[in-house]
């Protein structure tokens, strides 16, 4: 019962914010897994003002550096390369490993470059999550650090929240119950004795057919922001039944974060071979 009250404030709270907004970053789960610190500083050189860095700014054209491989090359470009060098140290530094966590439940991880997908087979159900690194970390408000206070100890950490979308297909079933999830909000830690609320929300539930990759718009959707709250209280519980709840949320951020830190050292590599022309 208190669960279900707590649902329905949750819910409430949906239907007065918008349903697009960017999750925030948890709290709690710097203990659950190794934190990140904000460390993405090609902009943090600037001034307090707000302006260029220095580093990227340039009065006139530099001159250029002659180069075998027949491209322009310029005085920027090389202090391009040595920043992204020591920013792709900094970064494998803070890394944990090049393996990704792990999934408990038996779901089977599949990577197709930023996109990922865990699925499950339980009871003659398969059950499939489906998510994107891509824009999964949400906007950080840097705070001007206190004096005396070094600026390093207010980076927040970096954790990717992303949207997922669970698909649940039945067998000799020709459709699939697809649910369109996002991380809440409101999502906070919880005291000793006090009821656990959802980290997660279903924005969205509709009949698709198997293995579509985009909704068709022509069959009906049921939007959760005006829903009776008892309804969504039995939909987060079907969900929960096949193993998609909190503690399958809070595995699914350290993964996805993982993932989303591996991309981003990857793109750091393949920008920095970019720039020196191999």
């Amino acid at each position: 019962m208190l669960k279900s009250l707590s649902r329905a404030v949750q819910l409430a709270a949906r239907v007065s914010s918008s349903a697009a907004a960017a999750p925030v970053t948890p709290a709690v789960r710097s203990a659950l897994y190794p934190s990140r610190t904000f460390t993405r500083s090609i902009w943090m050189m600037s001034s307090n003002s707000g302006s260029r860095p220095r580093l990227l700014t340039s009065k006139g054209l530099l001159p250029s550096v002659s180069c075998g491989c027949g491209s322009l090359h310029t005085e920027g470009d090389k202090a391009f390369a040595e920043f992204l060098t020591d920013e792709i140290k900094e970064e494998k530094k803070i890394q944990k490993g090049k393996s990704v966590p792990k999934m408990s439940g038996g779901w089977e991880l599949q990577l197709n470059g930023t996109e990922a997908k865990l699925i499950r087979s339980i009871s003659g159900e398969k059950v499939t999550v489906a998510f994107n690194v891509n824009s999964s970390i949400p906007p950080q408000l840097e705070d001007e650090p206190e004096q005396g206070q070094k600026g390093q100890e207010n980076e927040p950490d970096i954790v990717s929240t992303p949207n997922f979308v669970v698909e649940v297909t039945k067998q000799g079933a020709s459709n699939s119950l697809v649910f369109d999830c996002h991380f809440s909000e409101d999502e906070t830690g919880h005291g000793e004795g006090e009821e656990e609320s959802d980290i997660f929300a279903i924005r969205e539930v509709s009949f698709q057919l198997e293995g579509e990759e985009e909704w068709k718009e022509n069959r009906y959707t049921l939007n959760t922001d005006s829903l009776d709250w008892a309804l969504y209280d039995h939909l987060m519980d079907f969900l929960s039944d096949r193993g998609v709840d909190n503690a399958f949320a809070d595995e699914l951020v350290g993964l996805s974060t993982a993932l989303e830190h591996q991309e981003y050292i990857k793109f750091l590599e393949d920008l920095s071979s970019f720039v020196k022309c191999k």
